[in-house]
């Protein structure tokens, strides 16, 4: 990203750069021009002032010959002012020096015309040069003022030039201070990012060596315990059952019920809708009470009657789909077999609607026909009329892709799962448009209602049906806008929920399939009840022995007691009917009765006697016999009866231990992809770090080229604006000080 911003950047420099290049081509070619003109003028101005000179000197000269002839003449008047009295006294003898001086006289003023028709002439000539001179210098110091203020106008290009190259000088130095702080963080970043690779490659060793060593446990398992992996082909796998989420089942159970909720509010409002419809038919243009109404409206009111048998089945198929969604089975739309039959429902209500729309079209049509139509209510019978095309063709869209929906639960292959979320957003898109649709009807009829209570000829009845109209109109809007906002707030959770299937699969193969899962599901939640009756009864069992010990030993230490007490009253009946004897012969007895109870003590405590009396007999041996025979049946049950539940734990064990084998495969594969996307990952950062490396040495490089470049650039054209600087000032003074 980084390297993709500096890019840009470069490039808008190098782009502006190229703009200032081209303008600074043009006022270079401008200058140029501009000096080229003020050289030829410069050529001008000098020839002008050549020719202006020479005239000056030749004005200079006239002048001068001019006052040598003023000076002549008055010299020559003083001459001739002396010479006159001179002559009349000396008439006579002057007359050849008057002849002679006559003479002279006429020579001199000859040569004095001359001189003042020259001088004339050089005087016109030198106001035509002098006016010449004055039109050429104002030309020149008008072109000298134009081009002073190009000069200036350059200058201000110039100079604003210098401060955005300046500018750009000190942003791209910026620019290089920036990247060269990014480019050392990079190189830190480099070195965490080698670092961290290193890590992951150790990491990555030892994750390869520990999956490998499961790998080869787990090959050597699935070789030995797993005979069949029905995983492996998607026929297979879809009939496995899958985990049973409960939660997603609760939520699709509520969503249901909302849903349900919701068409029977639309449903109530379309009965009363229609109702209402058919008895304004009855009322209005024409009162059936009064007139027979046309046969149109007799057909179309026929028609109405009968909406009931067309509205009331979308609520039993919304109900039978609800009560097919329970905490038990699994709700996708290939089990929803109930999702047909409301579809089903839905295309007879559409041909119902198209069935009446005809008649209802013509219907307004009548009431526009009739008299008491006026044009504004006329205009809301129109737009009454596009609004019920607009609410069949909503219902068609509708209809269409709820059984697109309904699909997959009949024909595998009738829509693809790939279509799914489009389809349910489309759903969602055409309950916002039977909105829309319903509340232009509402506000449609509500005008058309309040221009017929205005008419004189409106009655009560007529009102009162309007206005029940007009409430089924707003709870059809009412529920209308709220199923629409329930679906667009559940559109997600159901493109969601539609992944929800077999395992390690993408979702049931057709509706076969699916109901095989189902019966396969109901099997396996009859098995595990059976396991846990089973379970329960053993438990009983087992409580029932346990009591069943302790009575036992309960009736063995009473049948002890009872032996004592025998012995007690045989031995005292023995004393009564022997009387007194001899001491030792009493001793003697003693001893006897003493060693037999000890004896029957024993055999009391070993086995359980049933006989009263102290000699063993046929049945007391029986007994016995009978009870040691019980005893070792017991025992032997006791052994079955663990032996069956050692069982049942090493199956659960074995079910558990093929699961978490399952599990291990898994792992392993998801561990394996792990492996080859952190592999991927490292090479890709490798790649990218040596790119980056590479791509931010050239752009320095670039850079530092470029601004090389625009340095010298810059310093040219500083140079010729010095030197054009050094021009003008030099036009400017050289214009001054002519």
């Amino acid at each position: 990203m980084a390297s993709a911003e500096l890019q840009g950047k470069y490039q808008k420099l190098a782009q502006e750069y190229s703009k200032l290049r081209a303008q600074n081509q043009v006022l270079k070619k401008g200058v140029v021009d501009e000096q080229a003109n003020s050289a030829a003028l410069k050529e001008q101005l000098k020839m002008k002032d050549q020719s202006l000179r020479k005239l000056q000197q030749e004005m200079d000269s006239l002048t001068f010959r001019n006052l040598q002839l003023a000076k002549r003449v008055e010299l020559l008047q003083d001459e001739l002012a002396v010479s006159e009295p001179r002559g009349k006294k000396n008439k006579k003898s002057g007359e050849s020096s008057s002849q002679l001086s006559q003479e002279q006289k006429s020579v001199f003023d000859e040569d004095l015309q001359k001189k003042i028709e020259e001088n004339e002439r050089l005087h016109i000539q030198f106001f035509e040069a002098d006016e010449q001179h004055k039109h050429v210098e104002a030309e020149l110091r008008s072109r000298l003022a134009t081009l002073e203020m190009e000069a200036a106008q350059h200058q201000a290009v110039v100079d604003g030039l210098t401060r955005k190259y300046m500018e750009t000088i000190e942003k791209l130095q910026n620019d290089k201070a920036k990247l060269e702080v990014k480019s050392q963080t990079l190189e830190k970043e480099a070195k965490e990012c080698r670092l961290r690779t290193e890590e992951c490659q150790l990491q990555l060793k030892n994750l390869h060596e520990d999956l490998s060593g499961r790998l080869e446990e787990s090959l050597s398992i699935i070789s030995e315990k797993v005979p069949f992996n029905d995983t492996k082909y998607s026929q297979y796998n879809a009939l496995n059952v899958p985990l049973h989420n409960r939660r997603h089942q609760l939520k699709m159970r509520d969503i249901a019920g909302q849903a349900l909720a919701f068409v029977q509010d639309l449903v109530t409002a379309l009965l009363n809708f229609h109702t209402y419809t058919e008895q304004r038919i009855q009322i209005f243009p024409i009162d059936s009470a009064i007139d027979t109404i046309s046969p149109l409206n007799q057909k179309f009111s026929q028609y109405l009657h009968e909406n009931a048998s067309y509205v009331r089945p979308l609520e039993e198929g919304m109900l039978h789909l609800f009560e097919s969604i329970t905490e038990d089975t699994v709700t996708v739309l290939e089990t929803t077999v109930k999702l047909k039959t409301f579809s089903e429902h839905l295309t007879s209500y559409i041909c119902f609607l198209r069935k009446i729309l005809p008649y209802q079209l013509k219907s307004l049509e009548e009431e526009c026909e009739s008299s008491l139509c006026t044009s504004a209510l006329r205009a809301r019978n129109l737009e009454l009329s596009q609004d019920m095309r607009k609410m069949t063709a909503v219902f068609e869209k509708l209809q269409t892709y709820i059984g697109l929906l309904a699909l997959p639960s009949t024909e595998p292959d009738g829509l693809l799962r790939t279509n799914y979320s489009s389809v349910l957003t489309n759903v969602g898109a055409a309950l916002h448009g039977f909105h829309d649709v319903m509340k232009d009807i509402s506000k449609h009829y509500n005008q058309k209602a309040t221009i017929e209570h205005e008419l004189p000829t409106a009655t009560q009845k007529l009102i009162t049906t309007n206005d029940c109209i007009l409430s089924s109109v707003v709870a059809l809007t009412n529920g209308a806008g709220k199923i629409a906002s329930f679906f667009s707030n559940n559109v997600d959770y159901f493109i969601a929920s539609l992944s929800y299937g077999p395992k390690a699969a993408s979702g049931f193969i057709s509706p076969l399939s699916a109901e095989c899962m189902l019966q396969y599901k109901k099997k396996a939640a009859a098995y595990m009840k059976a396991l846990r009756k089973v379970q329960q009864s053993l438990e009983k069992i087992s409580k029932l022995e346990q009591e069943k010990e302790h009575w036992m030993l309960e009736a063995q230490l009473a049948k002890i007691k009872l032996e004592k007490e025998n012995q007690r009253i045989a031995d005292k009946l023995k004393s009564t009917s022997i009387g007194q004897g001899v001491g030792p012969a009493q001793e003697n007895p003693t001893g006897v009765n003493a060693g037999g109870q000890e004896e029957a003590s024993t055999k009391a405590v070993l086995e359980p006697i049933h006989s009263t009396s102290l000699v063993p007999d046929v049945e007391s041996r029986e007994d016995l016999i009978k009870n040691h025979y019980m005893a070792r049946i017991v025992e032997l049950t006791s052994q079955l009866q663990l032996a069956d539940s050692k069982s049942v734990h090493f199956y659960a064990e074995c079910r558990a231990l093929s699961k978490r084998l399952a599990l291990a495969e898994k792992s392993k594969e998801a561990l394996t992809e792990e492996m080859k996307v952190a592999g991927q990952n490292i090479s890709r950062l490798q790649d990218e770090l040596t790119t980056t490396k590479r791509s931010y040495e050239d752009q320095l490089s670039m850079m530092s080229d470029h601004l090389c470049s625009m340095n010298e650039t810059l310093s040219k054209q500083r140079e010729e604006i010095d030197t054009l600087k050094m021009s003008s000032k030099g036009n400017s003074k050289k214009n001054k000080s002519r």
